[in-house]
């Protein structure tokens, strides 16, 4: 039975559930809720407050906020899993690593719930510089115990290719992007090029914000704009690294969360020289294809990304960027300069990466990968 008929059948209710990611978050709201909305599912989504009312066709059901990691772990575990119980979904599908007890408590013989995994969370504990080496090493073991007993009887999706080599079991859906067809619209390659770089997403120091930030000092011809969410601290620390240069470093985003929407919007703006992606080396994320490279080539940005093995490969395959070293401050100089002396060139980067999208990395793909996962484990419920 194809998942259409199943769902005119029976009033399947689903139910996304996070108390971390914002209720718009990307892989959650855009690609996955709705395309289950689209696919026929009743879908609700438990999530914290967005602070105002939302006509969207996915039924929220808003989390008050608590103060702090502790008090939401607890209060906003607790708070979640009642809301989720009175549900009674026929599928579950949490979104963050604290939920597991959320999702084993709900779990019964005749629903199913799921696990996205978004992290690779026992690499990220074990680089967490705020606990010492021991305590790191412990915590990654506890985690690591916890996980398997509380996910046993879960079914796992996981959003990065690498994940399956660590839990050796789950469905890929990668977390490719929507293609924008605005974006792709090639219009906006007419526009001059502007000596001006983009970061989008988070802004942290593991994602490279003081490498991005010093690079007006290494050429002072350039700026660079960071449009995503940053903790004012790091945002201060990153504008005295640039205050030698005036109107070296913009920042949209000082303690708020920036939508995707206009974060899209702002990739139609300008035709900026590239996407940057200057990580910092960690076993977090050498291993990943960035979300960002993907939104990057969708709108037709050359990339500037770290020389990751996993990333250098990705972007030779894709002949869409340059990787240099990012503590290399020669090597980052010359590909900024050859973008900026070659503009054909970087046309031509900007337009690969927008084919590759357009006929292989995007979430129409994942997205019946998914729906097909829903299908195939409601016909054994």
């Amino acid at each position: 039975m194809k998942h259409n008929e199943l769902t005119k059948e029976r009033n399947i209710r689903v139910a996304h559930l996070s108390t971390v990611h914002h209720p718009t978050d990307p892989r959650i709201y855009h690609k996955q809720c709705l395309s289950l909305h689209k696919a026929g599912f009743d879908v609700y989504l438990i999530a914290q407050e967005d602070g105002h009312e939302s006509n969207k066709p996915i039924q929220h059901i808003p989390l008050k906020k608590t103060s702090g990691r502790l008090k939401r772990m607890i209060f906003g575990t607790f708070q979640l899993y009642r809301q989720a119980k009175k549900l009674k979904a026929d599928i579950y599908h949490f979104h963050d690593p604290e939920l597991m007890i959320v999702g084993w408590l709900l779990k019964k013989r005749t629903n199913i719930v799921i696990y996205d995994i978004h992290e690779d969370y026992v690499t990220s504990i074990l680089q967490k510089k705020y606990m010492n080496s021991f305590l790191r090493k412990m915590a990654a073991k506890l985690y690591t115990f916890f996980e398997k007993i509380f996910t046993r009887k879960l079914e796992l999706t996981l959003a990065e290719k690498y994940y399956y080599d660590i839990y050796q079991r789950g469905t890929l859906v990668l977390n490719y992007p929507i293609i924008n067809e605005r974006l792709m619209d090639e219009r906006s390659m007419d526009l001059p090029l502007e000596n001006k770089l983009l970061y989008t997403g988070n802004v942290t120091e593991d994602r490279g914000a003081l490498i991005h930030a010093n690079l007006p000092n290494i050429i002072k011809d350039i700026s660079v704009y960071f449009i995503g969410k940053c903790p004012r601290a790091l945002a201060d620390q990153m504008n005295e690294i640039s205050a030698e240069v005036e109107g070296g470093i913009t920042i949209e985003g000082v303690d708020q969360f920036i939508e995707k929407e206009y974060i899209d919007k702002m990739y139609m703006q300008r035709r900026w020289l590239a996407g940057i992606a200057l990580f910092p080396p960690t076993d977090h994320y050498m291993k990943k294809e960035l979300t960002k490279f993907f939104e990057y080539m969708n709108a037709g940005l050359p990339i500037i990304c770290s020389n990751f093995p996993v990333w250098d490969a990705f972007i030779n395959k894709y002949n869409c960027g340059i990787t240099v070293d990012p503590y290399d401050e020669k090597a980052i100089k010359e590909a900024i300069m050859y973008l900026i002396n070659n503009p054909d060139q970087a046309k031509q980067m900007g337009e690969n990466g927008r084919r590759a999208i357009k006929d292989e990395l995007n979430w129409s793909v994942e997205e019946t990968k998914l729906i097909q996962l829903y299908n195939d484990l409601l016909q054994n419920v």
